[in-house]
């Protein structure tokens, strides 16, 4: 975005955000037709913001925000942690007499490779009730309407009895090492007596219907253990080769480990996971589930059952080979060849052992290991009036519905915090259908405008139950 687009914008918004405000101060309450415009309007303006990681140049989109909150006369700071690598923090007091709670999601996000979409990826495009791009669902689109709770309470002068702190961090589709881990190692004052972020992870499944299946609350996360393989040789000229050559070396490696299967493992986070599923599993499998570990020794059962690729990731560590590197001219013979394989483990399971167990599987010992990213697995701290909390929306919105407590597979910023022994909950009241897996990260990203306002009146109505009433 450069300078005459960026101050083009600023004039637009300060004059958007000067007629909401008129809005709702003739009002005095909470006019949700203008809360769901602004936040069509801001999401289509932040997915315009270029925050493909790498390189991120987050700092971009937490000047976007922090204009947003100064407008509205809420504190808020921006804390670098690299060059171009910004976080946002803003913080909204209430008087005390609750504990804070942090509503979090990160800025950047994936490359996208527009040749494949059907609009340009960052273009923010509204049509049709939908709105286009990166990061509309993963996690701009959180962003947006949690903004937006933070300035409804604002704008109603509400009294709050916790701080609501709104949270922006980079770099969480690098690992976060710039953004959630920094802040925390560096800044952890600034988290002092929170009682709950909510983050990425979970939410609402319903069906096509548009009825709720079930709630899901991520409380524990697989962690991520991603590595580099070398294999050394001799170089030389493509029309006289030897023996001795690194690519057939990690060829022979890696079609080992695309081979191995880790043996299945049934962490207690998926047992019980199971468990609470098997009243609504199909009647055949009532049973398995309710015992799922017990099940998983019948080979016939657990075959069937690790067919399902997510189901499979849960009772397993898994492995995916995700690059490899050899020459860059066709008629050379490389002195080396580089693989990268990305490495999810279940909670529990020690890095170093996973390792040497791969030593052992590749059985070559000339072909080196390295570590790009590694974490210690982390116990996620309980937080009663957060469950309670989400627990009398359920009840009031979809009676009856499950709540269920899934192992993710993936891992978010909520790593670092369950680290610190901050209670991090993996769930925004976002209304998901079937149809939409597979959209972040993926081609043609984008979130109804229906789902995204549904979301921002979840999460005003969550956030309220526990720092206004």
């Amino acid at each position: 975005m450069n300078l005459f687009r960026l101050l083009t914008y600023s004039v637009k918004l300060l004059a958007f955000l000067a007629a909401v405000n008129g809005a709702w101060a003739a009002e005095g309450k909470i006019d949700w037709q203008v809360l769901d415009a602004e936040a069509v309007e801001l999401l289509s303006r932040y997915i315009q913001i270029d925050t493909t990681n790498p390189p991120g140049n987050e700092i971009k989109a937490a000047q976007f925000l922090k204009a947003i909150f100064d407008r509205e006369g809420i504190e808020a700071r921006i804390i670098e942690s690299a060059p171009g690598r910004g976080n946002i923090y803003a913080r909204l007091k209430g008087n005390g007499s609750k504990p804070p709670i942090v509503l979090m999601h990160h800025m950047d996000v994936v490359p996208a490779e527009p040749k494949l979409w059907k609009v340009p990826p960052l273009s923010g495009a509204v049509k049709d009730g939908v709105v286009w791009g990166r990061g509309s669902l993963d996690n701009k689109g959180a962003g947006i309407f949690q903004l937006l709770t933070l300035l409804a309470l604002k704008r109603q002068n509400i009294q709050l009895k916790g701080d609501v702190i709104f949270l922006g961090t980079a770099d969480e589709e690098a690992g976060g090492e710039l953004g959630a881990e920094f802040l925390l190692d560096k800044h952890l004052d600034l988290f002092k007596n929170v009682s709950v972020v909510f983050n990425e992870g979970g939410g609402i499944r319903v069906g096509d219907d548009g009825r709720a299946r079930r709630y899901s609350v991520r409380v524990a996360e697989k962690v991520p253990l991603w590595l580099r393989l070398t294999a050394a040789g001799a170089a030389g000229h493509a029309a006289s080769p030897g023996r001795d050559q690194a690519v057939p070396k990690m060829i022979a490696a890696l079609n080992r480990i695309a081979a191995y299967q880790s043996p299945i493992k049934v962490v207690p986070e998926v047992q019980k996971f199971f468990l609470d599923s098997a009243t609504a599993a199909p009647a055949g499998r009532r049973e398995q589930y309710s015992d799922l570990r017990t099940a998983l020794r019948d080979p016939s059962f657990a075959a069937e059952f690790t067919k399902d690729r997510g189901n499979n990731a849960r009772v397993r560590n898994t492995i995916s080979i995700t690059g490899l590197k050899g020459s860059e001219k066709i008629n050379v013979i490389p002195a080396e060849a580089i693989a990268e394989i990305d490495v999810r483990l279940l909670p529990g399971e020690a890095p170093a052992a996973f390792i040497a167990e791969l030593r052992r599987l590749i059985g070559d010992e000339s072909i080196k290991i390295d570590v790009i990213l590694s974490r210690a697995a982390a116990i996620a701290t309980p937080s009663p009036d957060a469950m309670n909390a989400i627990i009398e929306f359920a009840n009031t919105h979809d009676p009856g519905v499950q709540i269920l407590f899934p192992l993710g597979n993936g891992f978010t910023d909520c790593h670092f915090f369950h680290v610190k022994g901050i209670a991090c909950l993996g769930f925004l009241p976002q209304r998901s259908p079937a149809s939409a897996e597979g959209l972040a990260h993926g081609v043609d990203e984008r979130v109804t405008v229906e789902r995204l306002t549904s979301a921002l009146r979840g999460m005003y109505e969550i956030v309220s139950k526990l720092v206004v009433e």
